[in-house]
């Protein structure tokens, strides 16, 4: 039997998102900073560039598999081999930083060889990279189990297996919208290579049922190697405000990467109906999230969009916000909806409105039946659908006494199960079937 109390030695594989707030690394950062909240060591390894997290940031000063390394070794076998002066200048995290705040594009030829190059872990172009981070953990960390943020580091597993001697777990997080967006033929190479090298990983965790089911057919992995744990958030600031009163103008919330994925431009026309419906000065949009250089066109077009329906008045993009920001966000707003049209397999903001008492309007897919029908937060409506969307913030609008009951509920319910605390436990008690 295992001893629940004794003290675990994990090394959790993360990966850098070049300077943006990524639901991903604030989520695996929210994990370990509980995880060691609870006695246990955690080494939170980033990997491409250093984490950004909107909380304490808790991994090391180190950062593996440093985008500059991995990218030029993709492109010069010169550097694939040998350990020099080279190495080190560009392993220095300020020019990583500096680099990844550039914010560049990348070509999608270089995007799928890059991909499918990595998943080949030892047999990869990125080879010196994985050999350094086993150097490290062998010879510095020695940990008891090895975590990796996602299935696009699979090609690490085989390796941290054979030279660490301990389970192999991986993360499921969202890859599949990356692998998807890849242009022929590394899509379909990546898939290939990523469905053999899943065999060598011990165990997966996924943060929603659906995410679970999805990814047994996806990546041809055995149901029950999938542990389902759901998304916590350190609750410190939220649900102490009493949002806005009723009788302000009545406003809805957007907080999410601004992006098609996230389905900015489905909540802007379903404001045009909501505009048309009710009059002028009853309603507005409020928005907020980060905008890369990938997307300035597709936020350029939202915004030509708003003019053309003359709703520059009722429209508010606050750009990115930090932690306080955020939470004084959410609680400014009498609604939120981020209406995605890929199916999320998390939905991080979704629980944090309702950590604040903001009743939700969700499309009807991904993990968001999960979280409402379980919180009893919200509305679903049917995906893609402005006009859906726009019945259901109607129908909070014209019933105040609903939309408490719904914020109530949810504030309630994410409170008391989507803490840091309960995503600790629910991890550990996965970790100890593979210890």
């Amino acid at each position: 039997m295992i001893d629940t109390a004794k003290k675990i030695k994990i090394a959790y594989i993360a990966a850098g998102a070049a300077g943006m707030y990524c639901g991903s690394c604030m989520r695996d950062n929210t994990l370990v900073k509980a995880i060691i909240k609870k006695g246990h060591e955690v080494a939170l390894i980033p990997t491409y560039t250093p984490m950004r997290t909107d909380e304490q940031n808790v991994s090391i000063d180190r950062v593996f598999y440093n985008g500059i390394n991995v990218f030029l070794q993709q492109k010069f076998s010169a550097l694939r081999n040998g350990r020099g002066l080279v190495d080190k200048l560009l392993d220095n995290k300020k020019l990583i930083n500096m680099v990844s705040r550039m914010n560049a594009s990348t070509d999608a030829k270089d995007l799928g060889s890059l991909t499918v190059s990595v998943l080949k872990g030892e047999e990869g172009n990125q080879a010196k990279e994985l050999e350094k981070l086993l150097e490290w953990l062998k010879s510095d960390y020695q940990p008891q189990i090895v975590q990796i943020t996602n299935s696009m580091f699979a090609g690490l597993a085989r390796r941290l297996r054979q030279e660490l001697n301990v389970p192999v777990l991986c993360a499921m997080q969202g890859e599949d919208i990356f692998l998807d967006d890849l242009i022929e033929p590394y899509r379909t190479e990546a898939m290939e290579i990523l469905r053999d090298r899943a065999k060598d990983i011990d165990g997966f965790i996924a943060t929603s049922d659906y995410y679970r089911d999805f990814m047994t057919g996806y990546l041809n992995v055995p149901s029950e190697k999938i542990h389902t744990v759901k998304l916590g958030i350190n609750m410190d600031g939220h649900g102490r405000s009493q949002g806005p009163g009723n009788d302000d103008v009545f406003t809805i919330g957007y907080l999410a990467r601004v992006c098609p994925e996230k389905g900015l431009h489905h909540l802007v026309d379903a404001l045009a109906i909501l505009v048309e419906k009710l009059g002028s000065g009853k309603i507005r949009l409020r928005t907020a999230g980060y905008l890369g250089k990938r997307d300035f066109e597709y936020f350029k077009d939202v915004k030509k969009k708003i003019k053309k329906l003359g709703l520059d008045d009722h429209f508010e993009y606050l750009g990115e916000v930090d932690r306080d920001e955020k939470i004084a966000f959410y609680n400014s707003v009498h609604v939120f909806s981020v209406p995605t049209p890929y199916k999320e397999p998390k939905g991080l903001s979704i629980i944090e409105a309702m950590a604040n008492g903001v009743p939700v309007v969700q499309p009807e897919h991904g993990s968001f039946p999960e979280i409402v029908n379980a919180t009893g937060g919200g509305l679903l409506v049917a995906p893609e659908d402005p006009a859906a969307i726009a019945d259901g913030i109607l129908e909070l609008f014209g019933n105040a006494e609903k939309r408490k009951s719904l914020g109530q509920n949810g504030k309630q319910m994410v409170h008391q199960n989507y803490t840091d605390d309960a995503m600790a436990e629910e991890t550990l008690a996965v970790y100890r079937k593979y210890l």
